[in-house]
């Protein structure tokens, strides 16, 4: 087989399933597949056969878009739904709805994968469908329809380059603020919580009156995105913008008047600005280059780095659960390690000195 002229090698399994021969393809070498890998696999499959793991005989598995069909019942009430759905009718079940569940495996996803680069979708777009086979598959088997292993744990997802680079500068966060302001005071103070605090949107749409602590001066995020509860630190101009606001107790700060309840997006009032107004974007084609909400959290991220703090404090600010979240703010800090250096020479030089006197 060749791929851009090129020779490429296709890694093949064998093995048995109640007397009959299986073959099942593994992947490819340019997708970063050796014979180790696929002998790994293989030994997988060879230990869930013999461990019983497979579907009991009397248990139907189900075919792939009934499986899809019950996890979009669940997710129309459990989240947001609507891309889930997209996704399953636009991209998966024309590929696998004929398939029962325990008769896809991961070389069936990695064809997929493969054909949904081939139509365009971004390695992000690609990896989107994949997590949502994963999904599908975990809630089969935690809902007793399917009791076979997940096949997309033998798939290596799209590797992504989307980390947002682009930070405002002070001058260009103070404009941004000031427009804002003359636009639109929700707007304004969302964008404000998000440059002085670090919150993302989800984060400012959820709080409600007993998460600000005004005396303390602290923000109490109790619905972060990784579900570890996190405090905010308040600056002057974040209390003053917080203590105009009525809500107490259960009642949401940021309000959406026409639907009632939170906000569910940010106003049309900041892209009109960045867009319009400031022209933040014009020219900008690459994604992690263009200014979005989400750049306001990284622009506070980037300050911290630049005035000196530790990547742990801003691991900590950001609510982060890892160091390697927060690494690609390294190359902002101040270089610790010459300054060490320096200090030490300091420290040698008088020692020294106190010897000679």
């Amino acid at each position: 087989m060749s791929r851009g002229g090129k020779a490429d090698l296709v890694y093949y399994i064998t093995y048995h399933v109640d007397g009959q021969k299986k073959w099942e393809k593994v992947g490819k070498k340019s997708e970063g597949y050796t014979a180790t890998l696929a002998d790994q696999v293989r030994a997988e499959r060879i230990r869930s056969i013999r461990h019983s793991e497979e579907l009991p005989k009397k248990v139907k598995a189900p075919y792939f878009n009934d499986a899809a069909d019950r996890y979009i019942k669940w997710a129309m009430t459990n989240k947001k739904w609507q891309g889930d759905k997209s996704r399953v009718d636009i991209h998966l079940n024309p590929a696998l709805r004929k398939k029962k569940l325990n008769e896809i495996t991961a070389g069936d996803l990695e064809d997929l994968k493969e054909d949904l680069s081939k139509k365009g979708l971004s390695p992000a777009s690609v990896r989107h469908c994949l997590v949502l086979v994963r999904m599908i598959y975990n809630k089969a088997i935690a809902w007793g329809l399917y009791k076979g292993p997940n096949p997309i744990k033998g798939v290596k997802l799209p590797t992504l380059q989307n980390q947002r680079e682009r930070f405002l500068s002070y001058e260009e966060a103070g404009e941004l603020l000031d427009k804002l302001k003359e636009k639109s005071k929700t707007a304004h103070d969302m964008a404000l919580l998000s440059l002085h605090c670090g919150l993302r949107f989800g984060e400012i749409a959820n709080l409600r009156g007993h998460d600000i602590d005004l005396r303390n001066g602290i923000i109490n995020v109790s619905d972060p995105k990784n579900q570890t509860a996190r405090k905010a630190f308040m600056t002057e101009a974040v209390k003053e913008i917080l203590a105009s606001y009525k809500a107490v107790n259960g009642d949401f700060l940021f309000v959406d008047r026409k639907h009632k309840g939170k906000v569910a997006h940010i106003t049309g009032a900041f892209f009109r600005v960045v867009r319009d107004d400031l022209k933040l974007n014009e020219g900008v084609t690459d994604p992690r280059q263009r200014v979005s909400f989400h750049t306001l959290r990284h622009t506070f991220a980037s300050w911290l780095a630049l005035q000196g703090e530790s990547l742990l404090t801003i691991r900590e600010l950001l609510g982060h659960k890892t160091l390697e979240m927060v690494k690609r703010y390294a190359h902002l800090v101040p270089d610790e390690k010459k300054k060490a250096t320096a200090r030490l020479e300091k420290a040698f030089n008088k020692g020294k000195e106190r010897k000679d006197d």
